[in-house]
């Protein structure tokens, strides 16, 4: 049985891919190039350490996973902010995805052109989502 972390990424992978209109990948390595739709890629971060409560025993984490936006070299900004507003309403589709997180907050993109050898560079884009939930086992986080 898949950990509760396991769980939400999973939920959330798999909401990104049905609503954000981009390929969306998992912890891939950076692209050599992205289709013109654009690439999602999301990175798994770490859940970091927990608030704990003793009786009954409830961990409760702060995951801050990251949303990385590529567009392909030579497209045009408003592209990428097109991108960037598609994923913004695949989040918020679901912002509890499912029930499986209380809470999950998304900071504001930081766009940095990613460089490409011998190539024009990415427009890219990188977006902080923390996932708030609990667990009543620590292996289960």
């Amino acid at each position: 049985m898949p950990s509760t972390r396991e769980t939400i990424l999973a939920a959330l992978t798999a909401q990104l891919t049905a609503r954000a209109g981009a390929e969306v990948r998992r912890n891939a390595t950076l692209p050599e190039r992205a289709p013109a739709e654009g690439l999602v890629i999301l990175r798994d971060g770490t859940p970091g350490e927990p608030d704990v409560t003793l009786s009954p025993w409830r961990a409760y984490y702060r995951h801050r996973v990251e949303i990385e936006a590529f567009m392909p070299p030579g497209a045009a900004e408003a592209a990428l902010d097109a991108l960037i507003a598609r994923i913004g309403a695949a989040l918020a589709h679901d912002d509890s995805l499912g029930g499986r997180v209380e809470l999950m907050t998304v900071s504001a993109p930081e766009l940095q052109p990613v460089p490409v050898e011998g190539g024009a560079p990415f427009l890219a884009a990188a977006l902080a989502v923390t996932l708030e939930y609990e667990v009543s086992d620590p292996l289960s986080g």
